[in-house]
């Protein structure tokens, strides 16, 4: 065998398991204790409630995560958009992509002005509840329509780490995602 077919195979082994590892279901959050005050236990972190959460907007983009350690909690972003960035005239003329668990747009000229481009659309980190909730973050598309219910939080990790959800949508860059414990999630073309 050449090196060169070596690589191809090392390369393509490594591709199709990234595929998988990034599609596959995992099991529900087992063990999940829920206490009078909103705290919990979920996929090896400790759960703080900061806010109860429904949300309904249009979904701008979907990333799926499995290399990164939030992919532990948090395997799909939704880039969402509401008010103006609900329609569709508006969503056309904006350039969309997710990367490194951020949300980009580019204009190429603003269709309506940046600041109802910054507060109606952002990049949500969602953690689900259960195997089910999984399934259906993993099945929504850009175009769709989705309402959700759950809690902002913030996750603590044994070792320190810790990840905290935005509590507004007046902010903007790093620290503005709002992570999301979905408990119901539908969506809609």
């Amino acid at each position: 065998m050449t090196l060169g077919r070596f690589f191809l195979i090392v390369l393509l082994v490594g591709s199709g398991y990234q595929y998988w590892n990034s599609h596959k279901i995992r099991a529900p959050a087992v063990g999940v204790t829920a206490s009078l005050n909103h705290d919990w236990n979920a996929y090896g972190y400790h759960i703080t409630a900061l806010e109860k959460f429904t949300f309904e907007a249009r979904v701008l983009g979907t990333e799926h995560y499995s290399m990164d350690r939030e992919a532990e909690l948090a395997p799909v972003d939704l880039a969402l958009g509401w008010g103006p960035m609900a329609n569709p005239t508006v969503i056309e003329q904006v350039k969309i992509s997710q990367s490194n668990r951020f949300y980009h747009w580019h204009v190429d000229q603003f269709p309506i002005p940046r600041r109802d481009i910054e507060v109606n659309s952002a990049n949500m980190h969602m953690v689900p509840a259960s195997a089910d909730v999984e399934r259906a973050l993993r099945a929504i598309r850009p175009g769709m329509k989705v309402s959700f219910s759950g809690y902002l939080i913030e996750a603590r990790a044994p070792d320190g780490w810790r990840w905290k959800s935005s509590l507004t949508r007046e902010d903007t860059g790093a620290g503005a995602c709002e992570l999301v414990w979905v408990e119901k999630i539908t969506g809609s073309n």
